[in-house]
């Protein structure tokens, strides 16, 4: 495989799919929605619990929530095993709720509240600080142990920018796809990072024990070589993982769904960047004698 020789379509392609994402960004920040669809876990909002007391369809009471709330994007995940239902939405006073609740029981007569809060926004604020200093001490943490466990600091460096490069795509899939950015989001990106790291790890294992077949001055081949030989790997561990993944968002629930959704993009995402990018990354950092170009 040519990666090297191809590196800057590669870098091409995804300085233009996040492009795409941090468009998307603007445009719905310009109109009015946010940036990304915060869940009211980050933003704060009003957590609202019902006894729906027998069967009952999600999409109309989500339809009846949307129509006396005027909010476009409520929460609503039923209780598995039960007739409880959970609804999160943008903060909303006690005689919106009370106008919701006539509402749901004229077309459910026996629903019942049995709890509501209110998410402040101090604690949404502390979620947002966890979420990114999970991700920052992961990045860290993986850029020391690459860094050491290779003994060459550009290694950790082009994982990290491969890691990265991996969260933007998924942000951007947030973004496009307006998925709930909510508690899952730090267990997405967690995911994504270790996921995405160990594909990563595994070929530049290979290019180092390639080291030895190469001259100075063939760094190209050596990589090119390396993916190739990882490349059966990386591809059959990432379609495994996908099917599992694939299955769980088609039959799960609301919430399993928001979850597995930018998990499915990462990994495609990780994939990638492990195949493509990282590789490509550290051919570019390494000094031109080992290119094999002239001082």
């Amino acid at each position: 495989m040519k990666i090297i020789e191809n590196r800057k379509i590669f870098f091409a392609v995804s300085v233009v799919l996040i492009c795409i994402g941090l468009a998307a960004m603007a445009l719905n920040a310009n109109a009015g929605r946010g940036a990304l669809n915060w869940d009211v876990e980050f933003t704060g909002g009003t957590s609202m619990e019902l006894d729906m007391g027998g069967a009952f369809e999600n999409d109309t009471l989500e339809d009846i929530v949307r129509e006396v709330t005027g909010q476009t994007s409520p929460q609503i995940q039923q209780v598995i095993g039960t007739n409880s239902v959970g609804i999160k939405l943008q903060s909303i006073d006690s005689e919106m709720r009370v106008a919701l609740m006539d509402a749901v029981t004229k077309t459910y007569p026996d629903a019942e509240l049995t709890e509501a809060n209110d998410i402040s926004g101090t604690v949404s604020g502390e979620m947002q600080q966890a979420a990114i200093k999970a991700t920052l001490i992961a990045c860290v943490a993986m850029l020391l142990y690459i860094s050491l466990r290779f003994r060459d600091f550009r290694a950790g460096g082009s994982a990290i920018i491969a890691l990265i490069h991996d969260v933007l795509i998924v942000l951007s899939a947030y973004a496009l796809l307006r998925i709930p950015v909510n508690q899952s989001f730090i267990a997405v990106l967690l995911t994504i990072l270790g996921y995405s790291v160990n594909s990563t790890i595994v070929i530049f294992d290979r290019i180092r024990e390639n080291k030895s077949a190469f001259q100075t001055g063939h760094a190209a081949e050596k990589i090119n070589k390396s993916v190739s030989q990882t490349l059966a790997r990386s591809i059959n561990t990432s379609l495994t993982t996908l099917f599992t993944i694939g299955a769980i968002y088609i039959l799960g629930v609301q919430s399993i769904k928001e979850f597995s959704l930018p998990l499915i993009v990462g990994i495609v995402a990780g994939a990638y960047s492990s195949i493509c990018i990282s590789g490509s990354v550290w051919y570019t950092f390494l000094p031109k004698i080992e290119k094999g170009e002239k001082a």
